[in-house]
C-alpha cells in the first residue's frame, strides 16, 4: 500500500525545508514552469526564471512574472542563469544533452522537473496514466469515476492545471490523478500507486533520440513500485503486453514492483477489465482492490466515438476501481461521457456535410483510431510539424479502408504523407490490389484557406475531418490552438442547402 499520510507529510516537510533559501533555477517558463515558481515562492526559495524568449515575446507572461520576487533572465543566453545555481528544473521536452546543462552538473547544479518535485510535494497517493494515445480520455474519465466517489480528487498534470502550484494544498487523504507524457516522465525517480501504460507508437522521436528511449520513459510509471501498488497495462499492444511481462518477472525477482492489471477489447481475460458478449467486465476482487467483480455497461451504452475509446473506458474502469472509485460511479461515466475537446468533436453540420475536430492526432495512430471511428466519405485533413515519424502505416490504412475520397495536404510534412501515399498505390497495384487512392490537394496557405478547400470539395453526406497525423508547431503553439482555430473557421462558414 502507499506510504502513510503522516510518513507522506513527513517527506513533505523534509523537501519544503531543503528548498529554503535554496537558489533555484527554472528553465522555460511555459503553464507548468511558472506554476513550479509559484510552488518555489511558497516554499522560500530564491528563484531565478530563465527563457529563451524575450520580454517582447513572451508579452503578458513577462509582466505577470515580473510582479513577482524572481530575477529574470531572458533571450539566447538564458542558460547562463544556471551560473552560481543550487538546484534547476527544466522544462519539459529539453534536451539533457546540452552542453550548458552538462557544464552545470559538472559544477554541483542538480536537476529537477515540475513533476518530480509534484511527486516529492504530494502527500496524497497518486494516480498517473501514460501512453501514445488516450491519455487525456482516459484521465479524465478515471477522475470523473473517482469525484463521483469521494471527495479530494485532484485532476492534473499534461492536462488542464499544472497541480505543483497547489501540491501543499493537497491533503494526505486526497488522491491526485495524473495524465504523464514521456518528457514529464523522465528524471522522475518515483512511481505512482497506480500507473497505467494505455499503448506504445512511435511518437515525439523529434526529442527522443530513439524508440527505445522513448518507450524506457514510459516504464518510469511502474519502475519504482512497491508492494501493494498497481500497474495496468492493454493487453492488446504488443509493447505494453511485453512491459508486463517485464512487470511480472520484476516482481517475482524480488525487485520491488506491485501487482500487474491488464484490460483487453480483444480478449476475455478472467481478470482485470474486458468483453465479453459486447459487455464491459470489470474482475478486480482477486487483487484485493475491496471493489465487487461487475459489468459495467454494453459497448452501445458507450456515447464516446471508436474502438478505442471502449479501450479507454475499460482502462479507466480499471484504473479507477483499483483506487477506490465504486461500481455505480464507474458505471455512471462510462454511459454518460461525451468526450474531451479536439477528440473526434462534432463541430457543425452544413449543407449535409458534417466536420469534425480531431486536433488530438499529432501522431499517424491518432489519425488511423480516427478513420476507424469515422464512417465514409470522408474529406481528410493531414500535415503539419514533423515529429519524425513515419507514414507508411497509415498511408496502407488509409487505402485500405476505403473511406477517404479527398485528402488536403498541409503543412511542413505535406511531402512526406503525399510520397507515402504514392509509394503505397504502387505497393498495392504490384501486389494486384485495387490502388484505391483518394483524390490528393495540396494547400498552399494556412488552415484558413484548408477549410475553405475542405467546403468546396465535400458533398452532401461527406464528414470533413481534422485529424492530421502531425503535431501543430509549424503553425500553432499546440494542437488545442489549431483545433480552436479550425472550429472558429467552420463556424465562420456560410450556410448552404442541401
Amino acid at each position: 500500500m502507499p506510504a502513510s499520510g503522516q510518513s507522506r507529510l513527513a517527506d513533505r516537510d523534509h523537501v519544503l525545508a531543503a528548498l529554503r533559501d535554496t537558489r533555484a533555477a527554472v528553465l522555460g517558463v511555459g503553464i507548468s514552469n511558472v506554476a513550479v515558481i509559484e510552488c518555489l515562492l511558497r516554499a522560500g526559495a530564491q528563484v531565478t526564471a530563465a527563457d529563451r524568449k524575450t520580454a517582447t515575446e513572451l508579452g503578458d507572461r513577462y509582466r505577470a512574472l515580473s510582479e513577482l520576487p524572481v530575477r529574470l533572465v531572458l533571450g539566447p543566453g538564458y542558460l547562463g542563469a544556471l551560473e552560481g545555481q543550487d538546484i534547476a528544473f527544466l522544462t519539459p521536452g529539453m534536451r539533457r544533452d546540452l552542453p550548458e546543462l552538462e557544464q552545470a552538473r559538472q559544477a554541483g547544479v542538480r536537476f529537477s522537473t515540475e513533476m518530480r518535485l509534484f511527486f516529492e510535494l504530494c502527500a496524497a497517493p497518486i494516480v498517473a496514466i501514460t501512453g501514445s494515445a488516450g491519455k487525456t480520455t482516459t484521465t479524465t474519465l478515471a477522475g470523473l469515476m473517482l469525484e463521483r466517489s469521494r471527495p479530494g480528487v485532484w485532476v492534473g498534470g499534461n492536462i488542464g492545471r499544472p497541480l505543483v502550484a497547489r501540491a501543499l494544498d493537497i491533503a494526505a487523504d486526497d488522491i491526485a490523478v495524473l495524465e504523464l507524457s514521456s518528457f514529464q516522465l523522465q528524471d522522475l525517480g518515483a512511481s505512482p500507486h497506480v500507473g497505467a501504460v494505455l499503448n506504445v507508437s512511435p511518437n515525439h522521436l523529434d526529442i527522443h533520440p530513439t524508440m527505445e528511449h522513448y518507450i524506457d520513459a514510459k516504464r518510469t510509471i511502474y519502475r519504482h513500485q512497491v508492494a501493494g501498488d498497481f500497474a495496468v497495462f492493454n493487453h492488446d499492444n504488443e509493447t505494453t503486453r511485453a512491459m508486463a511481462g517485464d512487470y511480472d518477472r520484476m516482481m517475482r525477482a524480488g525487485q520491488g514492483g506491485g501487482t500487474a492489471v491488464l484490460y483487453s477489447r480483444r480478449h476475455e481475460l478472467g481478470e482485470g477489465a474486458f468483453l465479453r458478449g459486447g459487455r464491459l467486465q470489470l474482475r478486480l476482487g482477486g487483487f484485493g482492490a475491496g471493489l465487487p467483480d461487475a459489468e459495467i455497461c454494453g459497448r452501445d451504452e458507450i456515447k464516446l466515438l471508436g474502438e478505442h475509446n471502449v479501450e479507454n473506458v475499460l482502462a479507466a474502469s480499471a484504473i479507477a476501481g483499483l483506487a477506490g472509485a465504486g461500481v455505480e460511479a464507474i458505471r455512471e461515466v462510462a454511459r454518460t461521457f461525451r468526450g474531451v475537446e479536439h477528440r473526434l468533436e462534432p463541430v457543425r453540420e452544413i449543407g449535409g456535410v458534417r466536420y469534425y475536430n480531431d486536433s488530438i492526432a499529432t501522431a499517424p495512430d491518432r489519425t488511423a483510431a480516427a478513420l476507424q471511428a469515422l464512417a465514409g466519405p470522408l474529406v481528410l485533413i493531414l500535415g503539419g510539424y514533423d515529429k519524425k515519424i513515419g507514414f507508411e502505416q497509415l498511408a496502407a490504412e488509409l487505402l485500405a479502408c476505403g473511406k477517404v475520397r479527398t485528402v488536403l495536404l498541409m503543412g511542413a510534412t505535406a511531402d512526406n504523407i503525399e510520397r507515402a501515399l504514392l509509394n503505397e498505390v504502387a505497393r498495392r497495384r504490384a501486389a494486384g490490389l485495387a490502388p484505391g487512392l483518394p483524390e490528393m490537394i495540396r494547400a498552399q496557405g494556412d488552415l484558413a484557406d484548408v477549410v475553405q478547400l475542405a467546403s468546396r470539395h465535400a458533398h452532401p453526406g461527406d464528414t470533413v475531418l481534422l485529424s492530421p497525423a502531425c503535431a501543430s508547431f509549424d503553425m500553432f503553439a499546440n494542437f488545442e490552438e489549431r483545433g480552436r482555430s479550425f472550429k472558429e473557421l467552420v463556424r465562420g462558414l456560410p450556410d448552404r442547402g442541401v
